[in-house]
């Protein structure tokens, strides 16, 4: 009986404890009840702690996955994120990446039909070349080579 006294007393300090918070944070942890005390899981990050009763007091201690906390899993992939963001930043030129200003865009543009005029030009000597008669004895065409 004075067991069942106690756990009412727990529950309705843990009831009291939720009841005074927002309603947001009540939703953020589930209290689950086993065999050695209880189980309480945050909601948003997934951390667990394992509670127990102790002179009317719920004591809770995070709960070690295998291999290492979670935590420090947590601080790696936080590295690793910031990392990820910063490679990308830079291959994305940074927050200073924007687009050309007018005068640029016009000074390229500039560029880009001189280039393709000289290149038309050059196309065109070559066609002029190719029409052109070749010079040889008599102005007939060359006989053919004999193989």
């Amino acid at each position: 009986m004075q067991n069942a006294v106690a756990g009412v007393m727990v529950f309705l300090a843990l009831s009291l404890i939720a009841g005074g918070s927002l309603a947001q944070q009540e939703e953020r942890y589930r209290l689950e009840r086993t065999d050695n005390g209880y189980v309480r899981m945050d909601k948003e990050t997934g951390a667990m702690s394992l509670c127990r009763e102790r002179s009317g007091e719920l004591i809770c201690r995070p709960a070690n996955e295998a291999g290492g906390s979670a935590s420090a899993e947590l601080d790696t992939l936080r590295e690793r994120l910031a990392a990820v963001e910063r490679r990308l930043d830079a291959l994305e030129g940074g927050e200073g990446a924007s687009l050309p200003t007018e005068e640029e865009f016009e000074q390229t543009l500039g560029l880009m039909e001189r280039f393709f005029r000289r290149f038309v030009d050059i196309v065109r000597g070559l066609e002029e070349e190719e029409r052109a008669p070749q010079p040889n004895s008599g102005g007939s065409p060359a006989p053919a080579e004999r193989t």
